[in-house]
Order: structure tokens, then C-alpha cells, then sequence
């Protein structure tokens, strides 16, 4: 059966749609099966994966208002055979309106997504970044949450924001969401406010923080314009590396749902994301090969290769 994760903030910027689109595009790239769903009425998600808008494309408004099956939605993603995209576009402004009346109307996309985990081994969902009836359809439809954070300051006051957010949806809607990580975003190791915010956020939430952070990088930010994920735009970035690393710990700790990335040494916290790498996050080694693995990297094909 495939989890369903919503990659969730409160607040915007703070690389959301950055870590859906390109966690999915490396999860794919290591041959799982993986769905991502745009929720979000901005549909950045959809146009950072190359769909640009189309009144005659059906999508996830359509989907949640019943108007067609999910199999009429999807989309292939080009060059990612074990990736496929639920867009999203404006109309989904509109659900809120629509649904209003309906009873269970927070439940309208779990009933949808329940019987695709059969078929896909990893579903995330990119969520608007604020609270309202589409966040809610996804945080009850989820298994559990990932967050990202960036690297600023006021970060824990938008982590205990969203806590609270959290307990009240499992208190109404879904009493068994769990927290899949933390993933701390926008690391600038040029400042000590990157590194004391890393150290700040690990020492209250502890091992719920994934090791990997993921760096500032131009080459990180130039792609959705080019409607593309980092790996089929620049896949020797240091932007791709840190997504490959956090992909290999999404996948590792997958026998313990909610349980979040092991605690790095103390020392070591404005270490490069890479597991096991070494390098500082803003250090010129983004562009060399990758070093070795321990052997619980996920296998990479190249993008485009045939399932």
C-alpha cells in the first residue's frame, strides 16, 4: 500500500513546491512509482513540471468536483516514466464555494485517493500555503506530513503555528496524521542565522529534522521556469544533490512512518546535506560526481529510461 504524504506550510516561500516537485522527481528517478497532486490554485507545481495552463486539460478541480475520474486527470510527466502529475489551475479557487453544502466535503479527496495506493508506492500532495478547505482535504487524506522550513528567523514560531494546526485536524478529521519530517530549506552557510536555525530547530524537535538541509542554489531556483525538476536541468547541482540525499532518506525510513531522520552529532549540524558527503552545503564541490554510497542509495537510471 502507498503513503500519502502532504508537503505542508502555513506560510509561503519557504521552498514547499520546490521539495514536492523535486523529492517526487527523485523518488521517481530510483524507479518508485510516485503520484504528485497539485492542491494548490496557484499551480506551480504543474508548471515547474512543464504543463503549462490550458482551459481544455482537466484537473484536480474537476476531479474533486466529480466531474471526471482521476484516470481522465493524471498526466505523464515527460522524461520521468515512473512519475505522474495531478495539475492543478485556477478553478480550484472555486471548491470552497461549491463544496460548501456537501457533507464530508473534508474527505472528498481521501475517497479519491484510496483506491490509487495499490498502485503507486509513494503519493505526495503539495498544499496551498495557508489553511482552508483544500489543506484540509489534504492533511485528512494523509498519512502524514512533511514540512519544509526555511532557514530564517521566526522559523520555530511557523513550525509551532502549523503544530497546532496538526493537533486540531487530528482531533476532528484524521486522528492518526504523523509527522514525516521537518526539512530545513534555503541554507545559506555564508550566515551564522542558517546554521543557528538548523541548530535551533534540531534541538527542539530532534530526530523528527531530517540531516539533509537544502541549500540556497541558483540552479535550484532557475528550473521551474524552465518547467523542469533540477535533476532533468542541472542533475550536477548542489540543488539535486541535496534532493537525491533527502529522497534516499524518505525511502530508508520508510519502515518507521513519522519517525523522521536520524539526530546528526551536534558538531556536525551545518554539515552538507548530503548523507554522506561531507562538504558544507555552499561549498564549490555542488558540481563534482557524487561520492559513493553506502548502499542504501536508491538506484538512479537515467531520466527518461523505459519502465
Amino acid at each position: 500500500m502507498g503513503r500519502i504524504i502532504a508537503v505542508v506550510n502555513q506560510k509561503g516561500g519557504v521552498g514547499k513546491t520546490a521539495t514536492a516537485v523535486n523529492l517526487s522527481a527523485a523518488l521517481a528517478i530510483a524507479e518508485r512509482k510516485t503520484l504528485l497532486i497539485d492542491i494548490d490554485p496557484q499551480a506551480n507545481t504543474t508548471r515547474s513540471l512543464g504543463f503549462d495552463a490550458d482551459p481544455e486539460r482537466a484537473s484536480l478541480y474537476d476531479a474533486l468536483t466529480l466531474s471526471v475520474t482521476f484516470e481522465e486527470v493524471r498526466q505523464s510527466v515527460p522524461n520521468l516514466p515512473y512519475l505522474t502529475l495531478i495539475p492543478a489551475d485556477s478553478n480550484l479557487v472555486g471548491v470552497e464555494v461549491e463544496l460548501i453544502q456537501t457533507a464530508g466535503r473534508e474527505q472528498r479527496l481521501k475517497d479519491l485517493l484510496e483506491p490509487l495506493r495499490r498502485r503507486y508506492q509513494e503519493i505526495l500532495i503539495d498544499c496551498p500555503p495557508s489553511l482552508n478547505l483544500l489543506t484540509l482535504n489534504a492533511l485528512t487524506a494523509a498519512d502524514s506530513v512533511l514540512v519544509p522550513v526555511q532557514c530564517e528567523y521566526l522559523a520555530l514560531e511557523g513550525i509551532s503555528q502549523l503544530m497546532e494546526t496538526l493537533t486540531l485536524v487530528r482531533e476532528g478529521l484524521n486522528p492518526e496524521l504523523a509527522i514525516q519530517g521537518v526539512v530545513m530549506t534555503m541554507y545559506d552557510d555564508r550566515t551564522n542565522l542558517s546554521r543557528q536555525v538548523v541548530d535551533e530547530v534540531r534541538e527542539v524537535l530532534g530526530d523528527q529534522v531530517y540531516k539533509t538541509v537544502i541549500p540556497r542554489n541558483i540552479r535550484l531556483a532557475e528550473a521551474p521556469s524552465h518547467g523542469k525538476p533540477i535533476f532533468l536541468y542541472d542533475s550536477r547541482s548542489r540543488g539535486a544533490q541535496a534532493y537525491f540525499d533527502l529522497a534516499e532518506e524518505f525511502v530508508n525510513e520508510e519502515k518507521g512512518v513519522g519517525q523522521g531522520a536520524p539526530q546528526p552529532d551536534p558538531a556536525n549540524t551545518a554539515a552538507e546535506p548530503g548523507i554522506e558527503s561531507g562538504r558544507e552545503p555552499g561549498s564549490d564541490a555542488g558540481n563534482d560526481e557524487r561520492p559513493g554510497g553506502t548502499g542504501h542509495r536508491p538506484h538512479r537510471p537515467e531520466p527518461g529510461s523505459t519502465p
